[in-house]
């Protein structure tokens, strides 16, 4: 028997014992068991309403709260990737982008966006697509730059929270994926026409999936921590007016 099974059945058995000696400590004292009796039958119907406040109510609204401080820090893990890595790749990709222009009107985003214009953008961007062409796409400077990251990338992987947000485990998966395919290949001067193209669909794969994220990041941060989307905005890739000093 398992260590914590056997503590659980002590401790259950303990207070069945406790219960049954206190009933008898009643009876002794009182001499009335029909008394014993009446009260026994009605903890016992109230049970049911009790359990279902327990586990339905107040667990439920503890795990709300738990999500929701699991949600911070991974937040906080999002936050870390983008200010290390994931803005300064955005910007990169975006350079390959031959409709990037498109996306600048779009993705200015202000501090007095509402969560309706977000949720625009969001809808935007499905029926927009963004694509990175690998003819303008700095082969060399992405490959290096993935590889001076990829320890970064392997320990935000590790943490345990990151499986509970599906869209940026995505990310890191299409990350992780272009990362290896660059490894994989000796030079990247003269590929072959297929082979182009299959890295093209990985770097779209990362930029697509990098835009999305990037963007609800954003609206978090601008709801819950005003100075942090201040800096965002002023280092926005996709601003070309954005300067990180203040003027």
């Amino acid at each position: 028997m398992k260590e914590d099974t056997r503590w659980k059945l002590l401790v259950a058995l303990g207070l069945v014992t406790l219960s049954l000696a206190l009933y008898t400590v009643h009876f002794l004292i009182f001499q009335d068991a029909q008394h014993i009796l009446i009260y026994l039958v009605g903890d016992i119907a109230f049970l049911p309403i009790e359990v279902l406040v327990v586990t339905l109510i107040i667990d439920e609204m503890l795990e709300s709260r738990e999500k929701q401080q699991r949600m911070e820090k991974l937040n906080l893990v999002i936050g870390t990737f983008f200010s290390t890595e994931g803005t300064p790749l955005l910007a990169l990709l975006a350079r390959a982008d031959p409709k990037v222009a498109e996306l600048r009107r779009e993705l200015v985003v202000r501090d007095t966006w509402t969560p309706a214009q977000f949720r625009d953008l969001h809808a935007y961007l499905t029926t927009h697509p963004c694509g990175v062409s690998i003819d303008h796409l700095d082969r060399q400077t992405l490959q290096e730059f993935l590889f001076a990251h990829e320890e970064f990338v392997l320990r935000i992987v590790e943490n345990p929270m990151v499986f509970e947000h599906e869209s940026f485990t995505g990310l890191m998966l299409a990350l992780g994926h272009l990362t290896e395919e660059l490894k994989a290949r000796k030079g990247l001067a003269t590929l072959p026409p297929a082979d182009r193209v299959h890295l093209e669909r990985d770097a779209n794969r990362v930029y697509t999936a990098l835009i999305d994220e990037w963007l609800r990041y954003m609206e978090y941060i601008r709801g819950q921590y005003p100075y942090l989307f201040s800096l965002a905005m002023r280092t926005n890739p996709f601003d070309e007016s954005a300067s990180v000093v203040v003027s």
